[in-house]
């Protein structure tokens, strides 16, 4: 009946209400009257301008049918059943204009949320009412109107709690949670999630709550099960495609509680909802929303102690990565390493360590990472945990987390870098030491330990990307017929062929890089020496680069050339043999710091000779960090080390004053050097062990350059315990250091095939007492073990005093060497230039400052890459991603078809200052004039070519004759100043 004072959309919606009590009597389904409701909709659509007042009178009712139903009334349930039916058919119909009915919407669901939130028949009504309106809104009315982005926010708050229900009947549990995930599953699928960045993460912090609390009470047998099933078979086909169709075509879903008849739902069911939504928030993300997510994930973990659950949170971290968009993965370790800043939680730091860790460590690839920022937070978090507590068990996990960043190889020098920057932290904490609890810089445990987890890192980075790099199987690699003869095999033989054959994917650490790190052969502090001998180790054999030693197929050490012909073979060996070639420089400084330490000197480059002493003021470390960062200016020059390939500059006092301070301290170590074997020094058993080590190893894997090096210093070693014989009465020390002599030159007959000095060594070793047994130092190849940390010290009784043990004459091993064909042809002498350049004279101080007077001159650079320190490189070039500082122009670059364009366009080559004055010497032959003596091709000068004398003309056409010159193109050069005559 059509009431006059009535408006008619009152009318409309009261005949959609059906006598209540008869609903309740016979126990019907509470829903609106279809007819009428159709009617009413059909109003409403063509009629949006009501759509407001129907809204309000529909939030009025349910208010107060809320209120009731609150307090047992049964009709008032089941009239705001209805209600809620009322609003989703309104909100699915009128799709258009569902905007005017936002905002009663969203107050009525909240309303019925917040009064009967334990009601699951009035919650998956009010579940299907917001699932409608998240389906077809565009978001627009979050964050511009203020009331209805509170009741929003609160009623995603509800369904977020419902979401993690902890009801005690499982039954119900699983089915209140499970309602509480469809509505939530409709919010991440909705314009009302990413049209706002600001309430994004307000958003975000409330689903992933619930989400992490189910996956966090999972065991993981069914987390990879469900894992596994959510990304092979997502569900939701509409859902999943939101974005990509019209308002019109989307369809809202709806929920439902218990079916009679059906099973209820497991707890694999709610886990496999919490994983869908994780799928799907992942999914859409990119690197902004990104790092809001991670951030709240790290504050709902810290909400509800997630922290102590390692495995979890790894594993958690993981299908993060694996599920987010390729070109956002990056934000994923960034944000970790932020808050690993941040935070100061022990629980949460060894959480967040583990996670890094796993990350880099999974086989799933993450670009655009920046690994030396990375890696200079993950020092800077050592340094703090190790000042607090020495023994604190994060330390090894850090360890862990910096090896794992050599996993994945993003570009040719990303090892090396990282190499590097561990060596300068190295180098700043061995010269500055590590400020104490005090403030003050701690030269005793702290620095030792902090030495000894840095180069664990340093070999760990090496480690790590050999091991994943493409090998081939070494059951199908052939050995050479040579090696396929001998007796003696071993695993580093194998290692070493697989190793000639790896794909190049990565650079080397060169050794101008480690030669910083020698020093800590001679450190004070046992444990470092131990430490970085086994290291050393690991260096020499795995990693160095041996241009030019190597063996051919009939066992012959030769020079190893890339092609055949007497150029290249005369260059190389030139190279080999030249004193400053850098890997000779660095077998120089092995020799002289093992020199040192046999001959038993006061160990340690700490300033001023006293422990207790500290560095100036203006050196002194920084908490937490061991730099400071420089603002560099775009028009400095920048050294080749100070760059790292994400285009942030590296802190250059890492670089400049404490390789200056060392260098003074190195010199100062040499000054203190006598000749002779010292009694000041603490030189223990165990050190004569590790210097066997690194001796051996030198001869086994540099065979060539090791003997050129070593044999010198071998005889300068005998001629020291020749004088500590004559002169004191104690010979342990001679005893020891004649029975290394011998070993090494076994090694050295061994390795050269010279069976008579082979024989003089077995018969010289077993006339003695033996104290140090031949070492087998195939294992610190091939897996990571570390020598223990205490020293066994000398038994000064224990050698007779009246009878001194000569071992093998120097002047019959030297003889033996020099006169061997296989030796001869190898090195390209003869006898006798073999046996002036084996008895060259040869001393510590000689070996050591040859590299220290090019460091402290600047004659090449400081990295010693071989880049001129004049070089200007440009800022804006080195913010260019994964650039190769080894991929950098030198000081000159040849010429090529750009510079012919330009001379012949008349530009008087601005892109190459080569050409701006021809030289009178040809530049082929000669290195830059800053490269000073350490240049591995140094030819013999010639003259270049004459040309005729230049006419006065055309300048562009001189120009153009010069360059084809150069090009040597010789024949265009008569007819180019015939045409322009």
């Amino acid at each position: 009946m059509h009431l006059l004072f009535i408006p008619n959309h009152i009318q409309l919606l009261n005949a959609c209400y059906p006598p209540v009590s008869s609903v309740v009597a016979n126990g019907a389904e509470c829903l609106p009257n279809s007819h009428e409701l159709s009617r009413l909709t059909y109003y409403a659509s063509n009629h949006p301008g009501k759509l407001t007042k129907l809204g309000g009178e529909l939030e009025k009712r349910l208010k107060a049918e809320c209120r009731k139903a609150r307090n047992g009334n049964v009709r008032s349930r089941a009239s705001l059943l209805i209600s809620l039916s009322i609003f989703w058919a309104l909100a699915t119909e009128c799709k258009r204009d569902i905007l005017l009915l936002s905002p009663s919407l969203m107050a009525s669901v909240y309303a019925s949320l917040s009064s009967l939130p334990y009601d699951l028949e009035v919650v998956a009504r009010t579940a299907t009412v917001f699932t409608a309106w998240t389906t077809y809104t565009d978001g627009h009315l979050i964050g511009a109107d203020s009331a209805m982005t509170k009741d929003y926010l609160s009623a995603l708050g509800q369904f977020s709690h419902l979401s993690s229900n902890n009801s005690e009947d499982q039954e119900t549990k699983n089915r209140t949670r499970l309602v509480g995930f469809a509505a939530l599953m409709g919010a991440l699928n909705s314009d009302a999630l990413y049209n706002d960045s600001v309430q994004f993460q307000a958003q975000a912090l409330t689903i992933l709550r619930p989400i992490l609390l189910v996956l966090f009470e999972a065991d993981f047998l069914t987390l990879d099960e469900q894992a596994i099933a959510v990304k092979d078979a997502p569900k939701s086909h509409y859902l999943a495609e939101f974005r990509t169709r019209p308002v019109l075509e989307r369809r809202a879903a709806s929920i439902h509680i218990h079916v009679d008849g059906d099973n209820g739902p497991s707890k694999a069911d709610v886990i496999d909802a919490a994983l869908r939504a994780v799928f799907s928030l992942l999914s859409h993300t990119n690197g902004v929303q990104l790092s809001h997510i991670m951030r709240s994930c790290f504050e709902n973990l810290e909400g509800f102690g997630g922290w102590e659950k390692v495995d979890h949170c790894c594993w958690l971290v993981q299908k993060i990565v694996d599920w987010t968009p390729y070109q956002y993965r990056y934000v994923i370790p960034t944000q970790l390493v932020e808050h690993l800043k941040l935070t100061g939680s022990a629980s949460s730091h060894f959480a967040l360590i583990s996670m890094l860790t796993t990350i880099f460590n999974a086989s799933t690839p993450l670009v655009n990472l920046s690994s030396s920022d990375i890696l200079g937070n993950l020092v800077s978090l050592l340094f703090r945990r190790i000042t607090l507590n020495l023994q604190d068990s994060l330390l090894p996990k850090v360890v862990d987390c910096i090896s794992s960043l050599g996993r994945h190889v993003y570009y040719a020098d990303q090892i090396q870098d990282l190499a590097a920057e561990i060596v300068s932290h190295i180098v700043v904490v061995e010269v500055q030491g590590v400020l104490g609890e005090n403030g003050r810089p701690d030269f005793n445990e702290t620095r030792s330990a902090t030495i000894r987890y840095l180069l664990r890192g340093l070999s760990g980075v090496i480690r790590t990307a050999n091991k994943h790099e493409s090998v081939r199987d070494p059951e199908s690699c052939p050995l050479s017929p040579a090696r396929q003869g001998r007796s003696r095999s071993s695993s580093r033989e194998i290692k070493k062929d697989v190793s000639c054959d790896r794909a190049a994917r990565r650079t080397k650490v060169s050794v101008d890089i480690w030669q910083d790190t020698l020093s800590l052969l001679c450190d004070r502090d046992f444990s470092v020496r131990a430490e970085y001998s086994d290291v050393l180790l690991f260096y020499i054999g795995i990693e160095m680069p041996k241009q030019g030693d190597g063996v051919d197929a009939d066992g012959v050490k030769r020079v190893r050339k890339l092609v055949e012909g007497p150029f290249l073979q005369a260059t190389y060996l030139n190279a080999l043999l030249n004193m400053g070639d850098i890997s000779n420089k660095f077998l120089n400084w092995i020799h002289a710091y093992t020199y040192i330490l046999a001959t038993n000197h006061p160990l340690g480059v700490i300033p001023n000779g006293s422990p207790s002493s500290s560095p100036p003021k203006a050196m002194e470390p920084i908490l937490g960090s061991p730099t400071t960062r420089i603002d560099i200016p775009h028009n400095t020059t920048l050294d080749s080390s100070a760059t790292t390939h994400s285009g942030e500059h590296r802190p250059i006092s890492l670089t400049h004053a404490p390789r200056g301070r060392k260098t003074s301290l190195v010199r100062n170590l040499l000054e203190s050097t006598s000749p002779g074997v010292s009694d000041k020094g603490s030189t223990s058993l165990s050190d004569y062990r590790n210097i066997l080590k690194v001796l051996i190893t030198v001869q086994e894997q540099v065979p060539v350059r090791g003997l050129l090096s070593g044999v010198p210093m071998l005889l300068e070693l005998e001629r020291a315990a020749r004088r500590q014989a004559e002169m004191s009465s104690n010979l342990i020390r001679t005893t020891i250091i004649r029975e290394i002599i011998v070993h090494v030159l076994l090694v050295i007959g061994r390795v050269w095939n010279l069976s008579k000095l082979v024989q003089l060594a077995e018969q010289a070793l077993s006339s003695g007492q033996n104290y140090i047994s031949h070492p087998d130092v195939t294992d610190y190849f091939l897996t990571s073990n570390l020598s223990p940390l205490k020293s066994i010290p000398l038994d000064e009784d224990s050698v007779p005093q009246s009878i001194p043990w000569c071992g093998i004459e120097p002047e019959d091993a030297i003889s033996v060497i020099a006169c061997s064909e296989v030796v001869q042809e190898a090195l390209g002498m003869d006898r006798k230039t073999l046996l002036i350049r084996l008895s060259a004279q040869w001393s510590a101080e000689i070996a050591l400052r040859d590299g220290l007077d090019k460091i402290a001159n600047f004659e090449t650079s400081i990295r010693g890459d071989g880049v001129s320190p004049l070089l200007k490189i440009s800022p804006a070039l080195m913010h260019i991603e994964n650039v190769s500082l080894q991929s950098l122009t030198r000081s000159a670059r040849g010429l090529g078809v750009i510079d012919l364009r330009e001379a012949l366009e008349g530009r008087s080559s601005m892109s190459n200052p080569a050409l701006a004055k021809p030289p009178s010497i040809s530049t082929l032959d000669h290195a830059p004039s800053t490269a000073g003596g350490d240049v591995t091709l140094q030819l013999t000068k010639t003259r270049s070519r004459t040309r005729t004398k230049r006419r006065l003309g055309n300048p562009g056409s001189n120009e153009v004759r010069d360059v084809l010159s150069r090009l040597g193109i010789g024949k265009q050069q008569g007819s180019l100043s015939k045409g322009s005559s």
